[in-house]
């Protein structure tokens, strides 16, 4: 029986909407091709996960192009986002409430600068709590959510770039480009710790990996017609 061309390999660059997980889009595109070409099953995984919460590029391998995945996701990713100042939150993003407040930064281009300046090139980061990082078997948000306490060892990461600008006297938004393995809700809590302030992310949006782009991306819809339509 001849191969469909998703079981031969395909790459599709998705476009992840806001409160799906990665899994999610690797669950669909699964079911629309097996629909599609009624077959039982076929390989498909993305390269790098992406936080529910955040938008933006997912690459999505199918079939023999599955084997492509370990690289595409050593390869480097780039975001932007926003940062609000003078509070955190257990999670450091949005998924969980404020559970302490700071007083706000004086903000200016040359903080902007020094901020910039102490987080580019190879930096230790230590992962949040309420992650997939896998411990003793578990994820890590496993424990969080039973208020288990855990201690998660730092990772060495590079951020090759990081422009800041100040939205207004308690946000800043940014444009990070950065290796594997750098969790963009880590930086922002450190961000605050720098300023001697609170730090917590509000808006992500990764809109490259590897040599993947936004640009290249299509929606989950998009991608459904066009199994359909093949």
């Amino acid at each position: 029986m001849k191969e469909t061309p998703f079981e031969s390999g395909a790459v599709l660059v998705v476009d992840k909407p806001l409160n799906w997980t990665s899994f999610d889009v690797v669950k669909k595109i699964r079911y629309a091709v097996c629909k599609q070409y009624n077959i039982n099953k076929i390989k498909v995984g993305h390269a790098g996960t992406l936080d529910p919460l955040a938008t933006g590029v997912v690459v999505v391998c199918t079939g023999k192009k599955t084997k492509k995945i370990d690289q595409f996701i050593s390869e480097s990713k780039e975001y932007i986002g926003e940062i609000r100042l003078g509070s955190t939150t257990p999670s450091f993003d949005l998924e969980t409430e404020i559970d302490k407040e700071f007083p706000l930064p004086v903000l200016n281009d040359k903080i902007l600068r020094e901020i910039s300046k102490n987080f580019s090139g190879e930096i230790l980061q230590i992962p949040p709590i309420f992650s997939a990082k896998r411990i003793k078997g578990k994820r890590a948000y496993e424990y969080a959510r039973n208020n288990e306490e855990i201690v998660l060892k730092p990772n060495l990461i590079t951020i090759h770039n990081l422009d800041l600008k100040v939205v207004d006297k308690n946000t800043l938004s940014f444009k990070c480009h950065c290796s594997k393995g750098t969790y963009i809700r880590s930086l922002a809590r450190d961000i605050g710790v720098f300023l001697d302030s609170g730090g917590h992310l509000i808006s992500l949006r990764r809109i490259r990996s590897g040599n993947f782009s936004l640009e290249m991306a299509k929606s989950i819809d998009e991608w459904i017609d066009i199994i359909k339509a093949s």
